[in-house]
């Protein structure tokens, strides 16, 4: 009996990502977008300026708010992947200080990521990004692994 319901389980998962998606799509390859109903929002794509002192690292991003807003607490992206891998992002809260924007990446403790599901929509490389938690009001990021690119929103 369990084994059923595992097989029915797994066949629903292969079921939904199997769904052609016909909805609006990106038109920019390697950024997210917020999805609002079938709007698409950029994400402010910029470079983040790494400061270091002792051994902790600040990620820093000029103005104090995103360009980019969304009054949804549980944001849903879809980025078309080119060079950049969906799965390989990291969602994390910055904090507004001195006109900026910024996340402090400690030595011993780095910060924790909030929890995204990312699933491909289709074999052209289109995905949904779906964060799993409602965020708080505040600026945030979306940051691939390993890279100083960031795409940053506001939820309000």
């Amino acid at each position: 009996m369990l084994g059923r319901i595992r097989w029915l389980s797994l066949a629903a998962v292969f079921a939904a990502t199997a769904q052609k998606y016909d909805g609006s799509r990106p038109p920019k390859p390697d950024v997210p977008y917020l999805k609002h109903a079938d709007t698409l929002i950029p994400t402010e794509a910029v470079m983040a300026k790494e400061e270091k002192k002792k051994d902790d690292t600040t990620y820093v991003v000029d103005g104090a708010n995103s360009t980019a807003k969304t009054p949804l607490a549980s944001p849903v992206f879809l980025m078309q992947a080119g060079k950049l891998p969906p799965d390989k992002l990291a969602l994390y809260k910055l904090e507004t200080r001195n006109g900026r924007r910024e996340i402090l990446f400690p030595a011993r403790k780095p910060p924790q990521a909030i929890r995204i599901v990312v699933t491909k929509l289709s074999s052209d490389g289109l995905w949904k990004i779906e964060v799993d938690e409602s965020l708080e009001l505040g600026e945030y990021s979306l940051i691939p692994e390993g890279s100083a690119q960031v795409f940053c929103f506001q939820v309000f």
